[in-house]
């Protein structure tokens, strides 16, 4: 009876998703419940298109979905509204452009009942394409070397980790490191996932907890969204003062290899070989990674064009933070609070 007594929040924040948001929540209605009270709340950023009908109508046949106005329009905000609108002992975030599998819920549920410390359970990330571009991103995203130690997009191996996404946590989660940080716009979740393991708990990933996501179909938008990446996620250290994982930095010194390079073989000729030498190592390992990603022959040219993105689109916001937040002790800028979808 305990069991049937547990109560699940499973929050998405949401803004002009009506291509998405249907499939999503009934994803969580077909789930399996593993007996626990459901309640699904979408916190919507006062969408434009057609998201908030189709979300009452679903509301009105699942009593169980809720429609949450989220007038500040962001993540941060939508998550903490719908965890605080109703009571938990699990809560669960999850994206809109998400579609979780049948056994989501049980197997984070399983993750949590069987090892009291672990404060957040998690899993892999199934990337979905609807066109070439979309797959050529995803393949890149795939791939540690897009990612690097990203495990729940690679999906290499179950154990502890240092972030999830979409992660289910424990109520004593938030009564022991408050609740997500309003301030940032990006890395909301990595950042209080920081918080989780300052505060005592673990977090494990699990390869049974699986999860679909329609990647974005644009070189230009993943390039504006890792940007924005980079930069807040210097944001997030100039908080906390630390540097929150040492794979963040790796893509900042790409690009100021890039930047510096160029500069130092005119200068000191001596350079010349060894700085060809590194911009050819990384181009080799680019080129194999791309050929191990690609899911269709032809596509290695585009993942390739999209790990020069993610690497250069994050180092490039990470050094704007850098310059913005420790060199100049300045705040967010407006135009970097405009999230890119």
């Amino acid at each position: 009876m305990q069991d049937m007594e547990r109560k699940v929040s499973v929050v998405i924040p949401c803004r002009n998703e009506e291509r998405f948001i249907a499939e999503c929540v009934r994803s969580i209605q077909a789930a399996d419940h593993a007996g626990c009270a459901v309640t699904v709340l979408v916190c919507d950023g006062m969408s434009d298109d057609g998201t908030r009908a189709i979300v009452a109508d679903m509301a009105r046949k699942y009593p169980s979905v809720l429609l949450i106005d989220n007038p500040e329009r962001t993540t941060p905000q939508a998550l903490n509204i719908g965890l605080r609108n109703t009571p938990f002992e699990i809560g669960i975030i999850l994206g809109a452009h998400a579609v979780i599998d049948e056994g989501f819920i049980r197997e984070n549920l399983k993750v949590l009942d069987a090892d009291p410390s672990v404060g957040c359970a998690g899993g892999v990330i199934e990337n979905v394409f609807d066109g070439p571009v979309s797959r050529r991103i995803g393949a890149a995203m795939g791939h540690p070397f897009g990612v690097g130690g990203a495990h729940f997009r690679t999906g290499v191996r179950d154990g502890y980790v240092d972030t999830v996404a979409f992660g289910a946590y424990r109520r004593e989660v938030f009564e022991r490191v408050g609740w997500f940080d309003e301030d940032l716009v990006r890395n909301q979740d990595d950042e209080f996932n920081y918080r989780v393991l300052q505060g005592g708990f673990k977090i494990f990933l699990s390869r049974a907890v699986r999860s679909k996501y329609y990647v974005r179909a644009s070189y230009s938008r993943l390039y504006k969204q890792y940007l924005q990446y980079g930069y807040w996620k210097v944001y997030v250290n100039h908080k906390h003062r630390t540097v929150t994982t040492l794979r963040q930095v790796v893509p900042a010194l790409f690009v100021l290899f890039l930047i510096v390079a160029p500069i130092l073989a005119i200068t000191v000729p001596i350079l010349r070989l060894p700085i060809l030498g590194g911009l050819l190592v990384y181009l080799g390992a680019a080129v194999v990674s791309a050929l191990q990603a690609q899911a269709q022959k032809g596509d290695a040219p585009g993942v390739l064009w999209a790990f020069l993105i993610l690497h250069v689109g994050y180092g490039w916001g990470y050094l704007k933070g850098i310059i913005r937040f420790i060199v100049r002790g300045g705040s967010p800028s407006g135009s970097s609070r405009s999230l890119t979808r």
